[in-house]
């Protein structure tokens, strides 16, 4: 279960009209910290970002699962049951909660350090185009001109 300061972030970014992503980021935040934090641990910083869309997804944010090509099918199943989860309230078993929190308890906290994340990062950005790049930077400083003017 997030915390609740984490909900309330993304309810702000929600309110203030930010973008899906923006509000799941919150999500994949907290998952950082837990990870630092000695909580658990995660394989990758592609786990622990995905473990934060999962949260996302659950917690109401409207985040749509990857389109076809992008990820792999069974992450794409994946999302689509995090998000229907969401939609309908549905809890995990405590069972598989537990069997799932053992489990990454296993993994080392390596998953969310400064380098993996910048890995990760770098690998991302690599996949995207440089026209994709450029609508990015662009959409970000409108984004920018808009929160100086006050809006």
């Amino acid at each position: 279960m997030p915390e609740r300061k984490t909900i309330e972030r993304a309810r702000r970014d929600k309110r203030q009209g930010k973008a899906p992503s923006t509000q799941a980021g919150e999500f994949v935040r907290e998952e950082i910290e837990h990870i630092r934090e000695g909580k658990h641990g995660a394989r990758s910083a592609a786990q622990a970002i995905a473990i934060g869309l999962s949260k996302a997804r659950r917690a109401g944010v409207d985040l749509p699962p990857p389109e076809k090509g992008e990820a792999s099918e069974e992450t794409r199943r994946s999302a689509k049951r995090a998000l229907e989860a969401g939609e309908r309230g549905k809890r995990t078993s405590p069972k598989r909660s537990r069997a799932a929190t053992k489990a990454l308890q296993r993994e080392s906290p390596a998953g969310a350090s400064e380098a993996a994340l910048s890995r990760q990062a770098k690998s991302a950005a690599k996949e995207r185009t440089p026209k994709e790049r450029s609508e990015a930077a662009r959409k970000a400083a409108r984004t920018r001109a808009h929160n100086k003017t006050g809006g």
